[in-house]
């Protein structure tokens, strides 16, 4: 018997959700590269808007962490607020209300806390995870590193903004391309990828 074909993580405007989790103003000063990875979310949340795809905020703990970085730009959208190290729990009702919800893209904050534990949740609700390792951080690069390969290793795609963002249009006739072009004519900011990718490195492999 033929060994079960892996899933090959395509990505659908009508089958998934961008999740942006908790870029939020204590964390500026702490988290390495939070302008950069801030600026990647912001364009991933203009492409969703352009391509009507849904999108989802958190904020942790926003009382004593304070609100959504406005250079985001998530005017609009309504934030969640949560305590648990997850956004699944705060989200549930939402995705339980989309049963045609096949992918999730996941940006944000930090990789070794909520982004792992709400790519685990997602993972075990049978849902494609999509790593945006340009919107993604920590305040410990290390913690950010091994968090990429933990979620790997679960079953996690790890993909950049761009790569997503072109699989989300399909197609140059696509009648939000020209619109889309603009956004990414200039490459994605550095977010310090390149050193933690660099040479044979056994956590990603």
């Amino acid at each position: 018997m033929a060994a079960a074909r892996p899933s090959l993580g395509r990505v659908l405007p009508g089958s998934s959700i961008l999740f942006l989790c908790d870029m939020q103003e204590k964390f500026r000063h702490k988290i390495a590269y939070f302008p950069q990875i801030v600026s990647v979310a912001a364009r991933m949340l203009r492409v969703a808007r352009l391509l009507e795809v849904p999108v989802m905020l958190t904020e942790q703990y926003p009382q004593g962490l304070g609100p959504t970085v406005p250079e985001l730009g998530a005017e609009g959208l309504q934030p969640l607020s949560k305590t648990c190290f997850s956004m699944v729990p705060a989200l549930r009702q939402e995705l339980d209300s989309r049963p045609q919800l096949q992918s999730v893209l996941l940006c944000g904050i930090e990789a070794q806390a909520c982004i792992l534990n709400t790519t685990l949740d997602l993972l075990d609700r049978g849902l494609q995870v999509h790593v945006v390792v340009d919107a993604c951080s920590s305040r410990s690069q290390v913690d950010r590193l091994v968090a990429l390969a933990r979620m790997r290793q679960s079953g996690a795609f790890l993909s950049t903004s761009e790569g997503l963002i072109l699989q989300l249009v399909g197609d140059a006739a696509n009648p939000q391309f020209k619109e889309i072009q603009k956004l990414i004519k200039e490459p994605a900011p550095d977010s310090g990828l390149l050193g933690l990718f660099q040479g044979q490195n056994p956590l990603l492999h």
